[in-house]
């Protein structure tokens, strides 16, 4: 018994010695990748797979480089001049505005009301959408709400459906792809906050909005996504079309509100300022597609933020096709105010 003790333990020494031979000599031998991680498991317990291994051979130090000749020193400068002169990439040119711009825009309210159309456009606007970090909210406060069903669609009402690939979380989804390709960081709540209950969507969505500014305090844009209704004297919904280079489009309307009704809400006209910069912007790609910007008594929780609108895209009598259009037209006027106004 001793004997065979005696020989177990002589073979386990002769092969530790032979395994850090083995290893020493390994530094300078491009092993087989099997190979060596056989060895590394006998030598530490740790199992590692081939792939994972990387046999790099010692650089060899490189001789410093022979004095250059004057030639060479020449080319050299010559080589920097040029780079010096390349033109650093250009920055965004930024949308200016002017007081005859504010000239061409109207607002629907129905209280008397305040403003410098023409200060509050010509405002300068310091923003970045597309510098990597979450910029723009899209909710729906009015989410189930939905267009002309003739597409056919399940209804749980008129002119609404919970089906999200028709009413306006849809709309958002396309309107978030589309600033996204932009560059336009974004983040889009599909909670339908009309559901089940109609009167307390704003309430619910005001949560919502407070939720996502604390916890993206990047946001700068949020934008409440609507569609609108209005009827004939027969309950009959009228449809209002726009048409674009032989394409017909839903209407865009901007809603605005303010402290009139009482509601804390003292930056209001920071939001309007915004409302008539996209105005412009839009209304410049494609004229007539804008109603007028209406003015509110109700905040619709635009206190919470300074770059908050509510916005209508086209009517219940429009069909999906053409708010989906439309939607394309406000996430152009959205990327050339990406990066702000002089």
């Amino acid at each position: 018994m001793e004997q065979k003790v005696l020989r177990t333990g002589t073979v386990a020494v002769i092969c530790a010695l032979f395994l850090r031979l083995l290893s020493g000599i390994g530094v300078g031998l491009d092993l087989p990748p099997n190979i060596a991680s056989v060895i590394i498991f006998l030598q530490t317990g740790r199992l590692i797979r081939p792939s994972n291994i990387a046999f790099t051979p010692p650089q060899a130090e490189e001789e410093p480089p022979e004095e250059s000749t004057e030639e060479s020193t020449e080319e050299s400068t010559e080589e920097s001049t040029e780079s010096a002169d390349l033109p650093d990439e250009q920055a965004p040119d930024l949308p200016v505005f002017s007081e005859s711009d504010a000239a061409g825009i109207n607002i629907k309210c129905a209280f008397s009301y305040s403003a410098d159309l023409s200060e509050l456009l010509c405002k300068p606007l310091s923003w970045n959408l597309a510098d990597g970090q979450p910029a723009v909210l899209i909710y729906h406060s009015h989410a189930t709400e939905s267009f002309s069903p003739t597409d056919g669609y399940e209804e749980t009402s008129d002119y609404h459906t919970l089906d999200t690939e028709k009413n306006m979380v849809s709309i958002g989804a396309y309107l978030a792809q589309l600033l996204e390709d932009q560059g336009i960081g974004v983040i889009h709540d599909t909670t339908l906050h009309d559901d089940p209950s109609y009167t307390d969507a704003y309430y619910n969505s005001r949560k919502s909005v407070q939720d996502y500014l604390k916890a993206y305090p990047s946001i700068r844009l949020v934008l409440d996504l609507h569609r609108d209704a209005y009827e004939d004297e027969n309950g009959n919904q009228i449809t209002q079309t726009v048409f674009s280079q032989g394409t017909s489009l839903a209407p865009l309307m901007f809603v605005v509100g303010s402290d009139y009704g009482g509601s804390s809400h003292p930056q209001w006209r920071e939001n309007l300022s915004l409302a008539l910069k996209l105005q412009t912007l839009i209304d410049q790609r494609c004229p007539g597609i804008c109603r007028n910007i209406t003015l509110r008594s109700q905040n619709f929780s635009q206190d919470l933020s300074t770059g908050a609108l509510l916005v209508e895209v086209g009517a219940a009598g429009n069909t999906y096709e053409q708010a989906l259009r439309t939607t394309e037209v406000l996430a152009a006027g959205i990327a050339n105010l990406a990066y702000g106004s002089l």
